[in-house]
């Protein structure tokens, strides 16, 4: 298992809980973005700078993950297609996406795309909260905890 993240938008409290976990666990950790990254000195962690431009990043990380492996997104199009690969996907809030609920994500999205070019206002999401924080670790804490009984 290797873990892969859409770095350009993931909280950066969530980016030190993925820096523990890897290092914890000794899981590859690889965070992808179009800026540059400071991460911390680990065997287990490195970040990638891929040029600048729409979805750089998402296209490398696809390219990239493979079956068995984890991807840390809220960017619903890239999950869908790295669950078709075989890859799990955790959002930064905690949930989890697979092959069940991937299409409804991707309804909703596309949905909600619509209203906004339309002109509704459709306002944005929540504020990221220490619930969410939690939710994320405890779940990353178990997907982690199924890759070392393997």
């Amino acid at each position: 298992m290797k873990i892969w993240v859409d770095a350009d938008a993931c909280p950066a409290v969530i980016k030190d809980i993925l820096y523990r976990a890897a290092n914890r666990v000794q899981v590859p950790l690889t965070l992808i973005a179009n800026k540059l990254l400071r991460v911390p000195p680990s065997p287990w962690i490195r970040a990638l700078q891929v040029p600048a431009g729409f979805d750089v990043a998402d296209q490398r990380i696809a390219q990239e993950a493979s079956a068995g492996d984890l991807v840390v997104t809220a960017d619903v199009p890239l999950a869908a297609l790295v669950i078709a690969k075989g890859a799990c996907v955790l959002d930064p809030r905690g949930d989890l996406l697979d092959a069940g609920n991937i299409q409804e994500r991707l309804t909703l999205r596309n949905f909600m795309e619509g209203l906004r070019g339309s002109g509704v206002e459709t306002g944005g999401p929540a504020a990221f909260s220490a619930a969410d924080r939690q939710s994320f670790a405890n779940r990353l804490d178990r997907l982690l905890a199924q890759y070392t009984r393997r």
